[in-house]
């Protein structure tokens, strides 16, 4: 017996011993799961840690079961009142059951990131420019609502949503500023009007209190001459009310 063919015997049968081995053990970490397929049929889910497998007759498939973050590529959006805007998103989600997300769907990461396209463009062409830049966070939480009931069959948890960029053509956002502006001078002007109104309100007012007293009214006239004489350097004359004349001694209207 040749020695040399029985040791190339033995190191074959080792080496196919430790390939069947190899292809038997599986180690799964922590965020991974396997899903098992035994003659192409679905047998279980496995994980984490060694499993074994039986070659050839099984295989497995690995599921990771961490927070995937998806960048949805900028779409071009018709808004309700017909603004063109390009505008993109990230999407966060996780598998949550592995044997839907391998089996209902063919690859969930891309049917995931069609389906999320869509309906961006979906939601938000039902919505004003106004609202895209100032309600981003009902818009978030619309699309989030959406993408999460439409990929529950597929095993899929969508947990949030965020609305990154709305890009505005040059000429628009042009128009916006003219706008902007426009709409300052008219809370200005208002608010003048407003000033003006209350200003005459309370002159009225005070027209009626001095009314109802004619002293008040000769001395707020004295006082006002007190604040103009010493105000100003030169001699100012003013009629002398005769009404006066009854409030001071020595004088008295002549009768014609």
């Amino acid at each position: 017996m040749n020695p040399l063919g029985g040791f190339t015997f033995y190191a074959v049968l080792v080496i196919l011993v430790l390939l069947i081995v190899a292809l038997a053990i599986k180690v799964l970490r922590e965020y991974e799961r396997g899903v098992v397929f035994t003659l192409g049929r679905f047998t279980g889910v496995k994980g984490p840690g060694l499993i074994l497998l039986v070659p050839i007759v099984q295989q497995m498939v690995r599921v990771d079961l961490r927070t995937l973050v998806l960048d949805v590529p900028s779409q071009d959006v018709i808004s309700r009142d017909n603004v063109s805007v390009r505008v993109n998103a990230v999407i966060y989600f996780r598998v949550v059951d592995p044997e839907k997300a391998t089996i209902q769907v063919e690859n969930f990461m891309m049917a995931t990131s069609q389906l999320a396209q869509t309906t961006l463009r979906s939601v938000l062409g039902k919505h004003d420019l106004d609202e895209m830049l100032a309600e981003r966070d009902k818009l978030n939480a619309d699309i989030q609502e959406i993408l999460d009931f439409q990929t529950d069959a597929w095993g899929i948890k969508v947990g949030n949503v965020e609305i990154k960029h709305v890009d505005i053509d040059e000429s628009m956002v042009r128009a916006i500023a003219r706008q902007a502006e426009a709409e300052r001078e008219r809370r200005a002007k208002i608010i003048n009007a407003e000033g003006e109104q209350q200003a005459a309100q309370k002159l009225l007012e005070a027209a009626e209190i001095l009314g109802q007293r004619p002293e008040a009214m000769q001395l707020r006239y004295l006082g006002t001459l007190s604040v103009v004489a010493s105000e100003q350097n030169s001699t100012i004359i003013f009629p002398f009310p005769m009404e006066l004349a009854s409030l001071v001694p020595g004088m008295t209207r002549e009768k014609g």
